[in-house]
Order: C-alpha cells, then structure tokens, then sequence
C-alpha cells in the first residue's frame, strides 16, 4: 500500500482512499481504544468517532507518521469517554478474550493460552494472563497509555511522544515508572511466574 498516495487522494475527497486508510489502522486504533477503557462496545464507539475525526481534519493533516496522527485522536477519544464517565475503567479478561478484532496480535499473545499445551499448563497460561490484565488496569491512566503503545503495540518512543504530545523523556519517564508498577504487582503473583519470565525495568513479560 502506498500511504503517501493514499493520503493524498484521500485528502482530495476520494472515499475509497479513505476506507482502505481505515482498514489499515483499523486493528490498532481499536486495540488501543479497548485496552484503555476496557469494553468492546465503548471501544467500537470510541474507534468510530476518532476515524469520523479523522476523516473531517484529514485536509489539516500536515505529514509526518500518519499512524502516529491516528492513535493521538483515538487517544483523546477515550480520554473524553473517561472524563464523561468520570470513572475508572474497568477490564474484563473474558470480554478481552471474545472482543478482540479477528487477526489482532500483540505482545500480551505471548502469555495466551498455548492450544497444544496440557491441561495445567493451559490454567496456568489463563491466571497469567488474569494476573497481567489486573496489574496494567491499576495502573494510572498516563502511565498505562505508554505502556500499552510500547509494550503491547510496539511503538517507539518517538512516536509515542508525537502520539501523546510529550516529549520523548516525559514517555520514557512514564514509562519507566509504568513498568516499575507493573512488576511490583506481579511480584504478588510470584507462583504464577518462573524466574524466567519474572518482569524487569525494561521489559514487560
């Protein structure tokens, strides 16, 4: 696909460049929407208005990272639905299960339950999961935002900084402090995990 080229027209008024921008940052734009305020349909909602945004300012768009440009207003699209809540969002892990957009992948699937694995191996795979769902919802909502755009999306910190509109220290910061909290809370699920998959200050598992 050639971005650039469908940017363009797009910005023109050509529909089909549009929808075919959509469906290639469809899948990322909700993953982040629902991992930050933890329910499919509020996610959906979220989502729709963000690229709805998206679609009226495309002409105010002025380059760079497009993607980056997309994530900063399904941001401020959730950040408005929890300040309209006034409320902490809450994750489900089974609505995380049956809620996640067909083919979405991301660093949390490698702690998802292995099809081929035994019976104690699949519960234990399950309550690892449980376990790291639980520390990144209590987790502040700034701190969690960074931490799913880099360790759950994969986006470097610049782009994370262009996303949130920090500077690159601020989100390495947040960061920092994000992972921190994390592994303090899955030190309280120790039995859950190996030595080898015990969280670090620069990784999470």
């Amino acid at each position: 696909m050639d971005e650039p080229q469908l940017l363009l027209q797009a910005q023109q008024g050509d529909l089909d460049s549009f929808n075919r921008l959509v469906l290639a940052h469809q899948e990322r734009a909700f993953n982040l929407a629902y991992r930050i305020l933890g329910e499919t349909a509020a996610a959906s909602d979220a989502t729709q208005q963000a690229f709805l945004s998206v679609f009226r300012n495309l002409r105010s768009y002025r380059g760079g990272s497009f993607r980056s440009w997309v994530l900063r207003i399904v941001t401020n699209a959730c950040y408005d639905e929890l300040r309209r809540r006034k409320r902490r969002p809450a994750v489900s892990l089974e609505e995380l299960g049956d809620g996640e957009a067909e083919g979405e992948t991301d660093a949390w699937e490698r702690l998802a339950v292995d099809t081929e694995a035994g019976p104690e191996d699949a519960v234990l795979q399950r309550e690892r999961v449980r376990a790291i769902e639980t520390c990144l919802e209590g987790l502040p909502l700034d701190f969690r935002t960074v931490a799913i755009l880099s360790d759950v999306q994969g986006l470097p910190y610049e782009e994370i900084a262009a996303v949130i509109r920090a500077p690159v220290g601020t989100v390495k910061s947040r960061l920092a402090r994000a992972r921190a909290r994390m592994r303090d809370c899955l030190e309280g699920h120790g039995e859950l995990f190996g030595a080898e998959r015990r969280l670090t200050d620069r990784a999470l598992p």
